[in-house]
């Protein structure tokens, strides 16, 4: 029997393999918004991501997310319901 994977270890399997980033950072930031009525109450809905890949040479902060949001729409779609994302190319300053 297959155990399905956290929203967290699917983020960071999605990511690995569409950006194959040279540092990442995934935080499940759900605790922070527990309660909120907002919030699903799943303990998986908010999570921040930091992300350096040479994928995003030369592309804009807008070109970026909609990278990473196309590479994730499907938890999008279903359970997350807030995506912080910070996104570099080697060699840029935090």
């Amino acid at each position: 029997m297959t155990v399905p994977l956290s929203m967290e270890a699917r983020i960071v399997k999605k990511l690995q393999q569409a950006f194959a980033p040279e540092a990442l950072d995934v935080e499940n930031e759900s605790h922070h918004h527990a309660g909120h009525a907002s919030s699903p109450g799943t303990g998986e809905s908010h999570f921040r991501v930091k992300m350096v890949s040479q994928a995003f040479a030369g592309k804009s902060r807008v070109e970026r997310h909609r990278m990473v949001n196309e590479a994730l729409a499907e938890e999008l779609a279903g359970g997350i319901h807030a995506l912080a994302l910070e996104l570099r190319a080697p060699g840029e300053g935090e």
